[in-house]
């Protein structure tokens, strides 16, 4: 479940950027939600969600301006 709302998050800011070039962390964002995510094991898909967080956390407040 909280995969899902990062990826509803990611995806408002893909949104965003569309009128401008998105942000490199984006696509990285992306891949951690999606490719590392499905790859890891079970005890450490927690440590990729939380790296996720961040990173999206970042990219809202730098694409933002806040």
């Amino acid at each position: 479940m909280r995969r899902d709302e990062l990826v509803t998050r990611l995806h408002r800011l893909g949104n965003i950027s569309k009128i401008s070039k998105p942000h490199p962390g984006y696509k990285r964002a992306l891949k951690l939600l999606n490719d590392t995510f499905r790859k890891s094991k079970m005890a450490q898909r927690l440590a990729v969600l939380q790296a996720a967080a961040w990173l999206i956390d970042v990219l809202e407040r730098v694409t933002t301006g806040l």
